[in-house]
């Protein structure tokens, strides 16, 4: 029962009809018995500063970040954590009696996945689409494991990616390349790529039929990790499986961030199980 003294958290992003983060915290709060809530928060980019304003003035007492708030809402916090500021993202908010701390789970919830799943970085070429808030953990945790990473982006955001590469090259002291995401680059850095990560929203529901790699340039002695989790085997999975490549999918990611999320908030170990039935199941109503 919802009373005076239950803690809110939330998520904040737009758009926010494909969540399940929701569904996965609410029965961690149960299955832990704690006086917790969780709820969706439609953000749009005009609203952003307000919304964080809001949300310090009610005490809500931590929030979740996503699509397309994850770098635009540094400078609206009182304190970064200090992977959360090399990365340059933040998708979790803590909020302790009105200071609002900023943290990055993403990285570490895309390593526990990748380790999980049975890929360990170390000495490996990864090829990282996108470079956006995802983007970032996502090479910021791989340099720091010692992989080697080339970005492909868009023509259009070229900017972002080579920033990225900079800012990755510089605090991991690992070169970090750039290229524009085209059919020859795409081909050219997959001929020995042993990690393929799709960090864009390439794929994502209502768009699941598209793909952001064509399935020529899929191979068997490579792992897929895309970060897009709904629908749950996205085209690029379905291809890479069919293709004979190892797939991770982006649930894997999405649960790990929300439990070290959840351990932020709670100060207690997360039921990581009940969090993935729950967001499973979630996905299976959507």
């Amino acid at each position: 029962m919802i009373t005076t003294m239950t803690k809110v958290c939330g998520l904040i992003g737009d758009p926010l009809a494909h969540s399940v983060s929701p569904a996965m915290h609410n029965a961690a709060f149960e299955c832990l018995k704690l006086d917790y809530i969780y709820l969706p928060f439609r953000v749009k980019n005009e609203h952003l500063k307000k919304a964080i304003e809001g949300a310090q003035s009610l005490g809500i007492r931590g929030l979740n970040v996503t699509i397309p708030h994850k770098v635009d809402i540094i400078p609206l916090l009182n304190e970064l954590d200090p992977p959360a500021e090399r990365i340059g993202a933040v998708n979790t908010i803590v909020n302790d009696e009105g200071n609002l701390k900023g943290y990055n789970t993403d990285a570490g919830g895309f390593m526990e996945a990748l380790l999980q799943g049975g890929f360990k970085p170390q000495n490996k070429k990864a090829v990282v689409l996108g470079a956006g808030g995802a983007s970032r953990a996502v090479c910021f945790a791989l340099a720091e494991s010692g992989a080697e990473v080339i970005i492909l982006n868009r023509q259009q955001e070229m900017h972002w990616a080579v920033g990225l590469a900079v800012s990755v090259s510089e605090l991991c002291q690992r070169q970090v390349n750039a290229l524009e995401l085209s059919e020859d680059n795409l081909k050219a850095s997959l001929e020995d790529a042993e990690l393929l990560v799709n960090a864009t929203s390439v794929g994502m529901s209502p768009d699941a039929g598209q793909t952001p790699v064509g399935k020529k340039l899929l191979k068997p002695a490579m792992v897929v990790f895309d970060v897009v989790f709904n629908p749950l085997k996205t085209r690029l999975l379905a291809e890479a499986e069919e293709a004979g490549a190892k797939t991770i999918s982006g649930i894997d990611m999405l649960v790990w961030q929300g439990a070290l999320a959840f351990e932020l908030w709670t100060g207690l170990k997360p039921p990581v199980e009940i969090m993935k039935a729950a967001a499973l199941e979630a996905l299976k109503e959507q």
